[in-house]
């Protein structure tokens, strides 16, 4: 009886399309999520702060009751994951991503009610993490990882490119600027300060005195401009390179599905699976289905 009800829970919890609860857990979440973190947005506002304390402080304490409820369950349903060990899929889960961000979603206030001189303002900081838990049910952010992490040669190429222009960049400065300004530009360690602020913003924190210090700055910005067109073209290949491996591997198992020419009700949840881990729109889906339906007419 309890194994049925973990594995319910899981389901609904894990957004499993044969849970059709798990898009309101899905939407219920995301909705707290956000609620608390506007929250905590404005009760950084010292006059709405005083005005709203105790609604404040009522918000965040059933928010939290709501937090640790929705770990302890996931924790105590992801047992059902692994029939050969109830603790692998609840280990699994509490040491991954996702079950850090959870855990950490609800750790402010115990801190704060174990420790209550510790600095609000990092509470804040850690109560704003919850909004990483709406990268669960978000793709965007998983994406971004795995294009860096597919790319990280090329990231890595283009760091190396970064440091040495800046390392460059900061010794002409200090040599240029050095005797004119030397409590900005008298060592090259506080010249990379700006040089690093220059090459990513554009426009660094002090301004040149000397004509040379006026040219190595103009070089350091257009610099600057010649780095963020790199990355952006290495990021953009990057998530062009991760929806294009996903539409590939649904429709490698869109084919293998369709080769039989009979689609089980088993396989229509696998394939809806997969759209739904792959955050596939049902036109793409459809368009796909055409293609191969189309490939196998003779």
């Amino acid at each position: 009886m309890f194994d049925k009800q973990k594995t319910t829970l899981m389901e609904i919890l894990e957004g499993s399309p044969n849970q059709p609860l798990s898009k309101y857990a899905e939407w219920l979440i995301s909705t707290v999520v956000l609620v608390n973190c506007s929250a905590v947005i404005l009760d950084s506002v010292p006059e709405v702060h005083a005005e709203y304390k105790e609604f404040f402080h009522e918000l965040e304490f059933w928010s939290v009751m709501f937090f640790t409820a929705e770990y302890l369950m996931r924790v105590w349903s992801l047992g059902a994951k692994y029939l050969e060990s109830g603790w692998k899929g609840r280990r699994e889960y509490m040491f991954s991503a996702f079950g850090l961000v959870d855990f950490f979603a609800t750790m402010p206030y115990y801190l704060h009610v174990f420790l209550p001189t510790l600095d609000l303002r990092i509470l804040r900081v850690l109560r704003l993490l919850r909004i990483l838990k709406l990268s669960k049910y978000n793709s965007a952010l998983q994406d971004l990882f795995s294009a860096v992490y597919s790319e990280r040669r090329a990231f890595g190429s283009a760091a190396f490119l970064l440091t040495i222009a800046t390392i460059v960049s900061a010794s002409l400065m200090h040599f240029a600027e050095g005797h004119a300004q030397p409590e900005q530009f008298g060592t090259i360690p506080h010249a990379i300060y700006w040089s690093i602020v220059t090459i990513t913003s554009g426009y660094g924190n002090v301004e040149p005195v000397t004509k040379g210090g006026e040219v190595v700055a103009l070089l350091t910005g257009f610099l600057g401009v010649c780095m963020a067109a790199i990355m952006t073209g290495i990021v953009a290949s990057a998530f062009a390179n991760q929806l294009s491996r996903k539409k590939s591997a649904y429709q490698a198992q869109l084919r293998q599905v369709l080769a039989d020419g009979v689609v089980s009700d088993a396989e229509k949840d696998a394939l809806k699976r997969l759209q739904m881990q792959f955050r596939l729109s049902d036109k793409e889906v459809q368009t796909m289905m055409e293609q191969a339906q189309a490939g196998k007419t003779p």
